[in-house]
């Protein structure tokens, strides 16, 4: 499907994040970016975060925060006065994942997470690393036990290029749960655990026009980085023109 919008993640470039706030934002914009993907860690710790995304007319689609044991009042709060709509819980450890017992909970703690969303005019989302993947309960993944359990009003932010270091292939899963992707990570590089090893979009192995061609409801496609070996603001503009490319093409 066309890709709807682009967005990037601000921990891409947390640690020029950290040193200069209001620059970094001025430099996104510059590079043609007008949406953010930012966390409640950040814009909590950062105070000049917020009114420089503002300034520069940036919106924010998805503000990322804790929703698992957390006290979410305030995650909320932030995400209304931002103008986000869905918040998205982007970490969930790897130990907390061991039993079907462990993902009965995560399941609970999410739904009712959607429940006091819901009624503040907010979505919740799950967003998965690899190790969600790995884990297997009865011949499937655990990230699909959690599905099957979560509400129909969670939706996912799948990182396509994790559910592939996790070992399954990210167009068929991604078809798979098509009905609850609403925004999708779009690394890419040699599909490694291998952070630095990580490249812009379109220069990897991760087949991203069919993962985006499977994810019939999208709403964005999300650049984001966790490492990067040269100048990560080149690699977030290099993925940027690339996910514009493909849009205008479709």
């Amino acid at each position: 499907m066309p890709l709807p919008s682009v967005s990037v993640q601000l921990y891409s470039v947390r640690d020029v994040l950290e040193a200069d706030p209001a620059g970094t934002i001025e430099r996104l914009a510059g590079l043609g970016y007008r949406q953010v993907e930012a966390g409640f860690k950040y814009l909590t710790r950062l105070p000049e975060l917020a009114p420089a995304i503002r300034a520069h007319g940036l919106v924010t689609p998805v503000m990322t925060g804790s929703l698992f044991e957390a006290d979410r009042g305030p995650v909320f709060d932030l995400a209304r006065s931002l103008g986000a709509g869905t918040v998205v819980d982007t970490f969930i450890p790897a130990p907390r994942w061991q039993t079907q017992a462990d993902v009965d909970h995560i399941a609970a703690e999410l739904n009712a997470a959607a429940a006091e969303a819901a009624a503040l005019g907010l979505r919740v989302g799950y967003h998965n690393h690899w190790w969600e993947l790995e884990q297997r309960f009865g011949g499937g993944p655990a990230l699909d036990a959690l599905i099957v359990r979560l509400d129909p009003a969670v939706v996912l932010e799948v990182d396509a290029y994790w559910v592939a270091v996790g070992g399954e292939e990210p167009v068929a899963f991604v078809r798979r749960h098509a009905g609850r992707v609403r925004f999708l990570h779009l690394k890419d590089g040699p599909v490694s655990r291998d952070n630095h090893a990580q490249l812009p979009a379109g220069q990897g192995a991760l087949p991203i026009p069919a993962v985006l061609a499977a994810a019939t409801g999208l709403e964005a496609g999300v650049v984001e980085f966790d490492d990067y070996a040269g100048d990560v603001f080149d690699a977030v503009a290099q993925s940027l023109r690339y996910l514009d490319g493909l849009a205008a093409r479709a």
